[in-house]
């Protein structure tokens, strides 16, 4: 008998909300992404210090019928739902009781040092999947923030699309949302 190659379980949003009803996930941080459940690493001093520089710097600059979001999960599918470090939805925390996670936003940061290749490639391709417009990685290993934008289709890429734009911004520039009026100093989002 031919011997198979293994292959990975999916799960699906039902059964990962099922998992963690019956604490499955009690000892760690995960999140959902094309079925696969992820670990999450924990987070470094520097990691935790750049999540809510860049809470404090976007939240300053946003219009307040936007609402700023930490680490809080987005319903990108029914086999995905990513927890980006910092999210930036259409609404308030009402528009969403009893409704779900939000299924867009208007502008993702994920802070990456150990992560940084898995969110420039399937991080970055489940975003423009969804549209996302402006997606940032506050990158702490190069002290640098890259903002990406335009998504495309690209057959080639995780999920289908990836983006067009991509721009890096040191700790000396300056770097706009889109939905923002404001700018945001680099420096101030860096550790």
């Amino acid at each position: 008998m031919p011997a198979t190659a293994p292959t990975v379980r999916r799960w699906s949003l039902e059964e990962y909300y099922r998992m963690g009803d019956l604490g499955f996930f009690t000892d760690g941080r995960v999140e959902l992404i094309d079925g696969e459940i992820i670990d999450m690493a924990p987070q470094r001093d520097t990691h935790a210090a750049a999540v809510s520089l860049i809470f404090k710097a976007v939240s300053k600059i946003m219009p307040e019928s936007l609402w700023v979001r930490c680490q809080l999960p987005l319903h990108l599918g029914e086999a995905s739902e990513p927890e980006p470090d910092l999210s930036v939805v259409a609404g308030s925390e009402r528009d969403f009781v009893g409704t779900g996670h939000p299924r867009t936003a208007l502008l993702i940061a994920e802070i990456s040092d150990t992560s940084l290749q898995f969110d420039r490639g399937n991080k970055a391709s489940l975003y423009a999947s969804a549209g996302i417009k402006d997606f940032w990685i506050v990158n702490l290993t190069d002290r640098c923030v890259e903002v990406y934008r335009t998504p495309v289709h690209d057959g080639s890429a995780k999920f289908g699309f990836r983006y067009a734009d991509r721009s890096v911004y040191s700790a000396q520039d300056r770097v706009k949302p889109l939905v923002a009026a404001g700018e945001i100093a680099v420096a101030d989002i860096l550790p």
